[in-house]
């Protein structure tokens, strides 16, 4: 992969800055300019290089979110990899992996440059690919955390993953089978996508389907899995329900997503009788400083690597493209690259397999005075 450059000059406080541009609550991105605010005391400007878009970008956008909504034109994107440009803190030069609070007074990462608080960034390790770097940003904490963390997976505890065939997914069945759980289970709608699963640390698959009663999916569940010790829930509604009645006594459920419902039943005397703890995960309520744990993690397996997930690079002018592509739940990860919409081998249509790092030329020394600090 070619080096992709910061820009020599910082620019002028006040000027226009390419971006993705969230008219109004449920409107699709589309590709503009807006005017950069000086930088104030305790941010940083940096220079994004990598975006990936989130299933959250697309939540927050559609003006249904619990944590907020906004009316006014924003510019969208949670998370990104870049170069410091302007900072009391960093070196310009400096490769950073940051989170954006998006909002209609500050840009997010779909933009060319965007303002971080200094406190939302973090060191990115030397030699470590950006575009892979950002891939597993907001989709691996998602899948360590609740996993580590919130339900404290132990070795050989058999550990199920609904909604396995998402990038979050994928990296949770590669995260509990390297944490050493003795039985990992996937479970989604795609039958060719969790086939996909057993290659990458799944012991088994089961397909979700259409008009199935929760007790015939738990059956199901139960001649795949067994009892089960920890779920990770991406999907919430009958899957949960399903998922609840094949729990072990004392198992851990976290919730992390409701794509298929809001609800769910879950019976007094099965959380009672099976002692269960019931709990939910949310990465944009979660400090970046108790990241970092998990991003340490995924970005050593990425530089052993130990992990895989497919990505496909799009640049600004591509947005509503992969907007609509990741309302429709793909089974890849994708990356924005802002400032090189253009760039040779990664254009709209690049869809790359990838296995740990494969580092873009002259990425690796900026950093290395400080080391791997993330």
């Amino acid at each position: 992969m070619k080096s992709m450059q910061p820009p020599d000059d910082v620019g002028s406080p006040g000027e226009e800055i390419l971006a993705a541009i969230v008219d109004a609550p449920g409107s699709e991105p589309r590709l503009g300019s807006v005017v950069l605010q000086p930088r104030p005391v305790g941010t940083t400007l940096v220079s994004v290089v990598a975006a990936p878009l989130n299933p959250l970008d697309l939540v927050i956008a559609s003006g249904t979110f619990h944590s907020g909504r906004h009316e006014a034109p924003y510019v969208p994107g949670s998370e990104c990899v870049g170069v410091v440009l302007d900072s009391d803190r960093y070196a310009p030069g400096t490769w950073v992996y940051g989170e954006c609070d998006a909002s209609p007074d500050t840009p997010g990462s779909f933009a060319t440059r965007t303002l971080i608080p200094d406190g939302d960034l973090l060191l990115l390790p030397a030699g470590l690919d950006p575009v892979l770097a950002a891939a597993v940003g907001n989709s691996g904490t998602a899948a360590y955390l609740p996993l580590m963390r919130n339900a404290g997976l132990r070795p050989g505890e058999t550990v199920l993953v609904l909604g396995a065939t998402g990038a979050v997914g994928q990296l949770a069945i590669q995260t509990a089978h390297r944490k050493g759980a003795g039985r990992v289970i996937g479970v989604a709608r795609d039958r060719a996508a969790l086939e996909r699963l057993l290659g990458m640390g799944a012991d088994a698959v089961v397909d979700l389907r259409a008009g199935e009663r929760a007790d015939e999916l738990a059956s199901r569940l139960l001649a795949a899995a067994g009892q089960v010790d920890v779920v990770l829930d991406g999907v919430y509604g009958l899957p949960l329900e399903a998922a609840l009645q094949v729990c072990a006594p004392r198992a851990r459920v976290v919730n992390i997503g409701n794509p298929a419902g809001a609800t769910a039943q879950v019976p007094a005397g099965l959380l009672r009788g099976k002692q269960l703890t019931l709990s939910g995960f949310a990465g944009l309520h979660t400090p970046l400083q108790e990241k970092r744990e998990a991003l340490t993690w995924l970005w050593t397996a990425l530089t052993r690597k130990e992990l895989r997930l497919e990505v496909r690079t799009v640049g600004l002018e591509d947005v509503p493209a992969a907007w609509r592509a990741q309302a429709a739940s793909p089974h890849h990860k994708c990356v924005l690259l802002p400032g090189d919409t253009g760039h040779p081998g990664t254009g709209p249509s690049q869809r790359t397999t990838v296995t740990g790092s494969s580092a873009l030329p002259g990425s690796g020394d900026r950093n290395q005075a400080e080391g791997p600090q993330a």
